[in-house]
């Protein structure tokens, strides 16, 4: 879409707005903004505020980045990752593809987040900081949003405030009920590890009681003296409304503890929702990205990728045709994700039986073979273009699923 009008984009009535501005919502701005939109784009905080977060970046989110020509300069180089399996221990570098760099980071959210928007106002985008957008309703269609009391009008609305809250209850775009999600805690803590060059992931992790855990325990070294600490559990498991992350974290602390050198923690552990499913995310004048759109990996909890992709691409729709962006968006995100989270959301199913859970996981890092295609899927590697062996295996395993799905649900934890 490229405009004739001489006026600054930021001065002009806007063509695109965005709610939230954190990695999804700068994404679309960025690239929106620098193909002549006039972009406008709200978020209920402050400037530099903290987005609790595990704050690890895989190969695919370095690739987003470099997408959008951000200096990553200031991040902590990652060269793969460390699994650990009951006493099993695997080492594994990042491959190199065609398509991703074979190397990720660890940027804490409040230094990647500025970086990203600093981005977004210099191509021209307007960011309203402490002001809480909500959709502008005619009949069905979004016709803008309010904020501050004020309205504002444009052809697209793009909903990129993350987990699901009073936005999408406005636009019927919840979580859809019966699908599993997330909870993940974290917090930071010194290590002269800090600089460590792979990132950590307990997968057998338990509870102070010895109970097995669908999820992962993660150090993640942030170069800067300290490391990010946290677990995340998915809502397949028994007893998970009981479930006191604060504990958890605690119990896997303990754990790591040696081997870290860890000192105290260096803030309160906080935690935050993964929403892993969405019952829309498009309608009329509007489109969800990122977390907002249920875009977020079971098997590992991570979305930063998914919202920086599918933030550009519905940026480059609009700019294409406007008329059409949103409809088209659906069925490319469809394509690019849906597949493989499908099959993640199943597999938390299948996690949730603890007999399959205590003996499936150690499978996973078992043999070389094997733990390199748990690689590409906690990498983040894996979706509907992906070859080899890892792509294969997870088609199978999609048709599998898909057979064993009904009994999973009928027999969930």
């Amino acid at each position: 879409m490229t405009s004739s009008n001489t006026q600054p984009a930021s001065s002009r009535r806007p063509d695109l707005l965005v709610i939230g501005a954190g990695p999804a919502g700068a994404a679309t701005a960025i690239r929106a903004a620098r193909g002549g939109a006039s972009v406008l784009v709200f978020d209920k905080a402050e400037y530099g505020r903290d987005k609790v977060c595990g704050d690890g970046l895989t190969p695919r989110a370095i690739g987003a980045l470099n997408d959008l020509s951000i200096d990553i300069t200031d991040a902590h180089h990652i060269s793969g990752l460390r699994m650990i399996a009951g006493k099993k221990e695997r080492e594994l570098p990042w491959p190199t593809t065609a398509r991703f760099p074979a190397h990720g980071a660890v940027w804490p959210r409040r230094r990647l987040d500025a970086a990203l928007i600093d981005a977004a106002n210099e191509a021209g985008a307007d960011v309203r900081w402490g002001q809480e957008a909500l959709p502008l309703l005619e009949g069905e269609k979004v016709v803008g949003v309010t904020a501050g009391g004020k309205e504002y009008r444009a052809p697209l609305t793009v909903v990129a405030c993350g987990a699901q809250g009073q936005v999408a209850k406005m636009l019927g775009a919840e979580r859809v009920k019966d699908e599993p999600f997330g909870l993940a805690i974290r917090t930071y803590a010194e290590s002269p590890r800090h600089d460590d060059p792979y990132l950590e992931a307990c997968l057998t992790l338990k509870d102070e009681d010895g109970t097995a855990i669908p999820g992962y325990g993660w150090m993640f070294p942030a170069g800067d003296g300290t490391v990010n600490i946290g677990v995340g559990a998915l809502s397949t498991m028994k007893n998970f409304k009981k479930l006191n992350l604060n504990k958890l974290i605690e119990s896997y602390r303990s754990l790591v503890e040696p081997s870290w050198q860890l000192g105290p923690n260096l803030e309160r552990p906080r935690a935050w929702r993964l929403p892993m499913s969405a019952q829309k995310r498009h309608g009329p004048g509007w489109a969800a990205i990122g977390d907002a759109a249920g875009l977020i990996n079971p098997m590992n909890g991570e979305g930063i990728d998914y919202g920086l992709e599918s933030g550009m691409l519905i940026a480059d729709l609009f700019l294409d045709n406007p008329a059409t962006a949103t409809a088209i968006y659906d069925k490319e995100v469809g394509v690019r994700f849906d597949s493989f989270l499908r099959t993640g959301r199943r597999f938390s199913f299948l996690i949730g039986h603890p007999f399959i859970l205590r003996n499936g996981l150690r499978v996973a890092v078992g043999t070389s073979a094997v733990a390199k295609i748990t690689l590409g899927v906690m990498g983040n590697l894996v979706d509907s273009e992906t070859p080899g062996a890892a792509g294969r295996v997870l088609r199978v395993a999609d048709k599998a699923l898909e057979t064993a799905d009904p009994l999973l649900r009928r027999t969930r934890a």
